[in-house]
């Protein structure tokens, strides 16, 4: 008794639906990657630039306070009348300086990290869309294997929402999956 099997598809219209749906989704993924990439070195130098205005802050403060520290105990010694006043028109100086750089470091401080939170929302995105995309391409090979056009449906929809994202990352769009993120995060 022989048996023959084929290893031929049933329907090979399901399995050009299938190819199409990867070539798509493969693709949109590799140019989605190039801009993440982009997007996570951008966050890199945002937060090296946040972090280093935040040490000059604090530095400047510092300075501040030892001006004013040494303008008190120059006040406080104060032993050649003339040294002592020329020392303090110095701090004086020094501290208006200081007192007027620290608003400013601070702001750009806070600009650096709202940049960076800014470039995470789109990098949220793209790694949504990656992981939407990864899943729907998987699901499309197993329904070519199963033969489920239902499945290719399911994958078309997981796919839509994976393009969604990456638009939504190349458009720069504000939304943002909460939810997902929280969860994955």
């Amino acid at each position: 008794m022989d048996i023959e099997v084929s290893a031929e598809a049933k329907d090979k219209r399901l399995n050009r639906m299938v190819a199409v749906t990867v070539v798509v989704l493969s693709v949109f993924t590799g140019l989605c990657n190039i801009k993440d990439g982009n997007i996570v070195q951008a966050m890199q130098v945002a937060k090296a630039d946040s972090v280093d205005r935040w040490a000059e802050y604090q530095a400047t403060k510092t300075k501040l306070h030892i001006a004013e520290d040494t303008r008190l105990e120059i006040a406080v010694l104060g032993g050649d009348r003339l040294a002592s006043l020329a020392a303090d028109r110095t701090l004086v100086a020094e501290i208006a300086k200081y007192s007027a750089e620290i608003p400013n470091l601070a702001r750009d401080a806070k600009a650096l990290a709202a940049q960076y939170d800014a470039l995470n929302v789109h990098d949220d995105q793209f790694d949504a869309s990656d992981a939407a995309i990864a899943t729907a391409i998987s699901m499309a090979a197993v329904a070519a294997l199963a033969e489920s056009f239902w499945l290719l449906v399911a994958a078309w929809g997981i796919g839509g929402f994976g393009l969604f994202m990456g638009l939504c990352g190349f458009a720069g769009w504000a939304f943002h999956p909460d939810v997902l993120s929280n969860f994955l995060g």
